[in-house]
């Protein structure tokens, strides 16, 4: 990759003169992650350079009128020469007379990851990228523009996507300060201190850290994130004076991350919106400590002076005031105080907070004992209820019995499943159709018509728009209501208030509140409040458990895995230390097939099957413990490709937020030779897995008696795949048109049954049996693979005998395989067996 980076800088260098300029010729890519950086660049023409890390160098782009919030703007963004990863560092002044002469600032620095393929999205023109910088984050594009005439430059569109993060009102541009040492254009221009990033790079974005000496006692640096303590909803408050009762705040729940000078705030998942809450930055920034990790929530107020979730969401769209209530620390001065009890945390607490004496920053106040009584004068007082805490429990990430939160009234989340037109003019719907996940299935809970004015019907009219669906995402509605219904894909959280849920579990009389947009729509399910907690079940439920605890990096088979109580699979309670345990219990029988092989990886930075995308070239950025192999692709140039040779290269791939294994079917000592031949059984929807079970078996009897044998692997999703081990006597070419042919034929005796084509017309009510993979480069799910769906099952090789009694393709899971694993190997005997495609085999089907 270092010859490849070297040939790529060749432009750059050519240009410059560096006995005269002070920009670098050269530095090592990022160790920690892909880097992304913004240079507002004053040269003939002002304009904002837009570097991104791919390939071992910074791809560049020069955006002459700078990005833009607004989904509508298509910013012109010329491609320029690849720049050297050190050039990210650069701000200064480039003389006059040299290339590009002028002041350089850097405006924006962080972290990168691509939601689809870069190497495919640079062929086809289209690039997909999550930032996570100082200004710029959440989804963004670039897309290429067909050149005109005689065009010689590569011209591109910067685009902001639609998330959260989309703001037409909001100026990016008007952020005009360096991320890096704080200064205007102008004062980096005139000269004066100047400061270099460190070069090693930071595990998330790095924050916009000021001079050293120009601010002494910003000595510390931001904390990491670490995973929240939640509480648990009960039908009573919980009694006695081992309890702390606190107001439930009506906002944004925050971890603000303080050292540096600088403040990272970060929502319950992990999302950095220091963007959004803008105006509580400098606040945290400049309490007087080296650096903190406090617990808190974000509100604003209503005319009346009360936390008011709506208000809130009007304060982010307009620019409102905000304030923060802190109830807990976590970290301070680099002392970890997750372990001291919650009243001495809280001690430590309000001590900065008083001393801060900022009144944007509130402590939250507590009562020990009597919750009844104090419960009834928040409600009275028309607030949302309170949050019980057991006085001596440790922190601890996670939902538990140590925390429990009461209510005054019915409030919750729901998931928007579609909307009912309004027939009045001018009004955008009647009313939105809203549900909660149960067992991966949203359940339809009832229709809300109120709370809405005229800005927020046209605002989620624009939001449904790119998440139209024909069919309706609940298991069911009722007729009446799903006639004429617009429906959308489960996608947006609503806050609900409710007087009560009917005995068909529909709300009544609900009134919207808001969007939230800190927390995944798989996560929203049914509150149902528990018995109260005794103190001693509570105290029993706060000690910390092995693979749950705060989110500190640990070490597994030798790889250090950040933030490991990150949960992947939200709706299931899995989290990242939990999936590299599984890997690492898996590793001997999964690497036994996966190993030493070209690998693509399904990697899913946002959790679950949000916004995941294959990765197959070893581009850099990864842990050493994940290898690669040259491997020389159709246009005859050699690539490398990621590969597995050990237990800590799947760790290696789970710190990469990986959730899938996707692997060739031949080894790396010999590419050309395929050693195994696979079938994927591929049903049409209308189908159940019996027919594909009996399809299986049919397949596998007519292999067997062509003299070879197989092994069923249901895929976690709702096909079977067979595989057969090769001897590897045969190139790609026989290996596929045996497959191929064996495929055909089938489709020829039983037409009605399947079908050997990918065409979706001629797929219906048939089974496609896909002999694709069995072409060079193509792949298939590893076994002991999990997979990015809903549930989180696993690819796993099951035996014959079992495969006859099994009622689905997606039923196991994590805890099921690993209790499989104490059991003899399903495909006992696979390593052992030597054959091959030989002429009795290829006549058997002719």
């Amino acid at each position: 990759m270092a010859g490849a980076a070297e040939a790529l800088l060749k432009a750059y260098r050519e240009k410059r003169d560096f006995s005269r300029t002070q920009e670098p010729a050269g530095g090592a890519p990022s160790a920690q992650g892909l880097v992304f950086v913004v240079q507002k660049h004053d040269a003939t023409r002002l304009h904002y350079d837009f570097r991104f890390e791919w390939e071992g160098v910074l791809k560049s782009w020069a955006v002459t009128r700078g990005p833009s919030l607004d989904t509508a703007e298509k910013r012109l963004a010329v491609r320029t020469e690849d720049h050297p990863m050190d050039y990210g560092d650069f701000e200064g002044t480039i003389p006059a007379g040299q290339y590009g002469g002028g002041t350089v600032m850097l405006w924006d620095f962080g972290l990168w990851e691509p939601r689809e393929d870069p190497d495919e999205g640079f062929r086809k023109g289209s690039l997909k990228l999550d930032l996570h910088g100082e200004k710029m984050v959440g989804h963004w594009a670039l897309v290429r523009m067909k050149p005109r005439g005689k065009e010689t430059r590569e011209n591109w569109l910067l685009i902001k996507e639609k998330d959260e993060f989309a703001d037409p009102d909001r100026d990016l541009l008007a952020l005009d300060r360096s991320v890096k040492t704080g200064r205007s254009l102008e004062e980096i221009a005139s000269g004066g201190e100047t400061w270099k990033r460190p070069t090693k790079r930071p595990n998330r974005p790095a924050s916009s850290q000021t001079s050293a000496r120009r601010r002494p006692k910003a000595a510390g640096t931001p904390p990491p994130f670490r995973p929240l303590q939640l509480a648990t909803l009960v039908s009573e408050v919980p009694q006695g004076n081992e309890w702390l009762h606190e107001m439930k705040y009506d906002g944004y729940r925050v971890l603000a991350a303080v050292g540096g000078g600088t403040a990272r705030l970060f929502t319950r998942n992990e999302l950095d919106w220091t963007d959004r809450f803008a105006p509580l930055a400098p606040s945290f920034s400049a309490l007087p400590c080296k650096s903190a990790l406090i617990d808190g929530e974000i509100v604003a107020y209503d005319e009346n002076g009360a936390p008011d979730f709506s208000s809130l969401q009007k304060a982010l769209k307009e620019g409102g005031a905000l304030a923060c209530f802190a109830f807990d620390l976590l970290e301070l001065d680099g002392e970890d105080l997750t372990a001291r009890p919650l009243t001495e945390r809280k001690r430590r607490l309000e001590a900065l907070m008083r001393a801060a004496a900022d009144p944007a920053l509130l402590y939250s106040e507590h009562v020990r004992g009597s919750g009844g009584a104090v419960l009834g004068t928040v409600c009275k007082a028309g607030h949302e209820g309170i949050v019980s805490k057991l006085a001596d429990a440790p922190y601890r990430a996670g939902r538990g019995t140590a925390w429990v939160k009461s209510k005054c009234g019915r409030r919750q989340e729901f998931v928007i499943g579609g909307y009912s037109p309004s027939d009045k003019k001018g009004r955008a719907f009647a009313s939105i159709l809203i549900g909660a996940f149960e067992d991966g299935r949203l359940v339809y809970r009832g229709r809300v018509g109120s709370g809405f004015d005229e800005r927020s019907l046209a605002e989620l009219a624009e939001r449904f728009k790119p998440l139209a669906r024909k069919d309706k995402p609940f298991e069911s509605l009722p007729r009446e209501i799903a006639r004429g219904a617009r429906f959308v894909e489960p996608k947006l959280i609503a806050e609900v208030d409710f007087a009560e849920l009917t005995s068909e579990g529909a709300v009544r009389h609900g009134v919207f509140k808001g969007l939230r947009e800190d927390k995944e729509a798989e996560t929203v399910a049914d509150e149902k409040p528990a018995e109260p907690p005794s103190p001693q079940k509570a105290e029993e439920a706060a000690r910390p458990r092995a693979g749950k605890g705060a989110g500190e990096p640990v070490s597994v088979c030798g790889v250090r895995l950040t933030s490991p109580g990150r949960e992947v699979f939200h709706a299931h309670g899995v989290t990242k230390l939990d999936l590299a345990h599984y890997y690492e219990a898996v590793a001997g029988r999964m690497l036994a097939h996966a190993g030493q092989r070209p690998l693509s990886l399904v990697r899913c930075p946002q959790t679950g099957a949000k916004r995941c995308f294959f990765q197959k070239h070893d581009t850099g950025g990864f842990p050493d413990a994940i290898g690669h192999v040259e491997v020389t692709e159709k246009d005859g140039e050699a690539a490398a490709y990621l590969t597995l040779s050990g237990p800590a290269g799947l760790i290696a791939a789970v710190q990469m937020n990986t959730l899938e294994f996707h692997i060739w079917g031949s080894r790396n000592d010999r590419l050309e030779n395929p050693d195994r031949l696979v079938f994927d059984l591929d049903p049409d929807e209308s189908l159940g897995f019996s027919d594909v079970r009996r399809a299986a078996m049919d397949l596998r009897a007519r292999l067997d008696k062509a003299g070879l044998a197989t092994f069923p692997l249901v895929t976690g999703g709702k096909g079977v795949h067979l595989v057969a081990p090769l001897s590897r006597r045969q190139g790609w070419e026989e290996v596929k048109d045996f497959a191929r042919t064996v495929a055909a034929r089938l489709a020829q005796d039983e037409p009605e049954r399947f079908v050997a084509t990918m065409s979706k017309a001629k797929r219906k009510g048939r089974i496609f049996i896909d002999w694709l993979r069995n072409e060079r480069g193509q792949t298939a799910v590893a076994p002991y693979s999990t997979r990015s769906r809903e549930g989180a099952p696993i690819a796993a090789p099951v035996s014959w005998a079992e495969l006859e009694t099994l009622e689905a393709a997606n039923l196991f899971r994590i805890p099921q395989v690993l209790e499989r694993l104490e059991k003899p190997d399903p495909w006992e005997g696979y390593g052992k067996l030597r054959q091959s495609i030989t002429a009795r085999a290829r006549q058997s089907f002719a």
